[in-house]
C-alpha cells in the first residue's frame, strides 16, 4: 500500500512540475532558454516527500516540459539537473531538520536577509526592463504579453520574502531556516548545472542566464515555503497511514 501511495505521489509530482513549468515561460534570447515557475513544485514536493520523489518529479516533469514546448535541446540536461536539484533539496531538508533550534534561527536570519537582497538586486537589474512572457498550455495555446515590472515591485516582493523567513524562522517555526538553506543549496546546483550545460554542451553565452536562474530559484523559494507549511500536516497524516 505504501508503495502505491509513493508511485501515485510521484505521478502527481511529475504532472504539477510539468504544469508549473509550461504555464508561464519568459524567453531569454541570449541562451534560447526560458524563465519558468517549475521550481515552485520541485521544491514543494522535495520538501514534503523527500529526495526520491523530489528526484523523479523534478527531473521527469521538467524534462517533459522542455520536450513538449519546443526546448528539446535542453531536455537531457534538464532531466539530470532538475533531478539532482530535487534530490538535494529533499535530502538536505531531512538532515538539517535534525539540527537544534538555535542553529535554525541563525540560518533564518542569515539566509532571510541574503535571499531578500539577492532577489531585489536581480529583479531590479534584469526584470525591470521590457520582457516578453507566454502564458497558457500546450495544445490549448499561449497568449504572449510584453510587460515591464516596476523596480519597486521587486523591492516589495523582496521585503515580503525577508519578513516571511524571519517571522517563521524566529517566532512561528524555527526550522524554516533549515528548509530555506536546503532550497538555496539545491537551487544553486540548478544554476551551476545550466551554466555548465549551456556553456560546454550547447556553446551558448551561458553567463547571461545565471541571474535569471537565480531569480527563478528565489521565486520558487518564496512560493514553495508557504505551500509546504499549508500541506505539511496533511502529508504527515497521509504518509502515516
Amino acid at each position: 500500500m505504501r508503495k502505491v501511495i509513493e508511485i501515485s505521489i510521484m505521478a502527481l509530482g511529475i504532472c504539477l512540475v510539468y504544469l508549473a513549468t509550461v504555464a508561464v515561460q519568459v524567453y531569454i534570447p541570449a541562451t534560447r532558454g526560458y524563465f519558468n515557475l517549475g521550481e515552485t513544485m520541485v521544491y514543494t514536493f522535495a520538501l514534503l516527500f523527500g529526495p526520491r520523489i523530489g528526484l523523479v518529479a523534478g527531473g521527469v516533469g521538467s524534462a517533459l516540459a522542455d520536450l513538449i514546448t519546443g526546448y528539446s535541446i535542453y531536455a537531457p540536461g534538464t532531466l539530470v539537473i532538475k533531478a539532482i536539484e530535487g534530490y538535494i533539496v529533499g535530502y538536505l531538508s531531512r538532515i538539517l531538520l535534525k539540527l537544534g533550534r538555535r542553529t535554525w534561527k541563525i540560518l533564518s536570519v542569515t539566509i532571510g536577509v541574503g535571499a531578500s537582497l539577492g532577489l531585489a538586486s536581480i529583479g531590479v537589474t534584469y526584470y525591470s526592463s521590457s520582457s516578453e512572457a507566454s502564458i497558457g498550455l500546450p495544445k490549448i495555446g499561449y497568449v504572449t504579453y510584453t510587460f515591464m515590472i516596476p523596480s519597486y515591485v521587486w523591492i516589495i516582493i523582496s521585503v515580503l520574502l525577508a519578513v516571511f523567513i524571519l517571522y517563521f524562522g524566529l517566532k512561528a517555526d524555527p526550522k524554516i531556516g533549515a528548509l530555506v538553506l536546503s532550497v538555496i543549496i539545491g537551487g544553486f546546483e540548478m544554476v551551476l548545472g545550466y551554466y555548465l550545460y549551456e556553456r560546454f554542451i550547447l556553446g551558448y553565452y551561458a553567463l547571461a542566464e545565471v541571474p535569471f536562474n537565480i531569480c527563478q530559484m528565489l521565486i520558487g523559494l518564496l512560493v514553495s515555503l508557504p505551500l509546504y507549511k499549508a500541506l505539511e500536516k496533511r502529508v504527515y497524516l497521509i504518509l502515516k497511514k
